[in-house]
């Protein structure tokens, strides 16, 4: 007998990128009875966040070893979670699977990281594979709308949040990056390949004198919510305080807070806010819990 119940749920796979968050899905579904298996991305996975968990550690372009690797592993359910750059064709290396996938992906792979990860979502489903959602199982990762910290928005602060959302949405349309920092309504910075925390250090230089500015993250316009939603963790508030800005608005219900209670904790020691938001609420003027949805 294998002691393993009939009815527990198949083993989930994570293709890890980089950060922590790779082990805290693994944690929380292992905390659920789950195994796991981890497939670590050689470059972007940090080996110690994915050591206690089973894994191997493959080069994206080899795409025959990694499907092998789910399948071998019982993998029926895979994550896809944690940073990733996207290579040139050259560093890919694909091997004969890997090209196979690629011309499945077809366009899909020049064009932004949404629709990359749209695609190789469809292509894991057509292998046999289902495609879940990081927040389907950390299912307290999302954050919830309203303001978190002790520290709120004032006045300009919320102007500079419904610019942000302006922004972020139209860069969000063309697929091209989930954030933007405004400061008095200028825009500092948005985001595209480098990433959030890349922004961040970009903006600093650029603080005008005065009341500092904002980060807005928002999901794209008709984005697969399945992977790389908008994440802010502890990095990312250090960041923000770095580069002098007031505060944090994301997109609440919507955005992942990777280790919720430190990000807080962080962000109420920096003095910066942390307001979940809904984009499509005119009224931001209330600064009670709750009150942006």
């Amino acid at each position: 007998m294998s002691g393993v119940p009939d009815s527990a749920p198949p083993a989930l796979g994570i293709l890890a990128g980089g950060g922590t968050l790779p082990a805290q899905v693994a944690d929380a579904a292992r905390a659920a009875g789950r195994a796991v298996f981890i497939v670590g991305l050689q470059g972007f996975a940090d080996p110690a966040v994915i050591a206690p968990h089973p894994h191997v550690v493959l080069r994206m372009g080899a795409g025959a070893q990694i499907l092998a690797a789910l399948r071998a592993n019982g993998c029926r359910d895979v994550v896809m979670i944690g940073p990733v750059r996207r290579p040139s064709f050259l560093d890919l290396r694909p091997d004969a699977a890997g090209l196979r996938l690629l011309a499945r992906i077809g366009q899909a792979a020049f064009a932004g990281d949404d629709g990359l990860l749209a695609a190789v979502a469809r292509v894991l489903q057509e292998e046999g594979f289902r495609v879940v959602g990081a927040h389907e199982i950390l299912h307290e990762a999302l954050g919830p709308a309203g303001l978190l910290t002790r520290t709120a928005p004032d006045a300009l602060a919320l102007s500079d949040i419904a610019r942000g959302i302006a922004v972020a949405r139209a860069l969000g349309g063309v697929d091209v990056g989930q954030g933007c920092v405004v400061q008095q309504g200028i825009v500092l910075a948005v985001e595209a390949a480098e990433g959030t925390d890349a922004m961040l250090a970009r903006s600093g230089p650029l603080r005008l004198p005065g009341a500092g500015g904002v980060l807005v993250k928002l999901v794209k316009p008709g984005q697969d919510r399945r992977a790389d939603l908008p994440t802010i963790g502890p990095a990312t508030i250090r960041a923000a305080a770095e580069a002098g800005l007031r505060g944090i608005a994301y997109e609440g219900n919507g955005t992942i807070l990777a280790d919720r209670a430190a990000t807080v904790a962080l962000a109420d020691s920096a003095g910066l806010f942390l307001l979940g938001l809904d984009p499509d609420t005119p009224d931001m003027s209330s600064k009670e819990p709750g009150g942006f949805a």
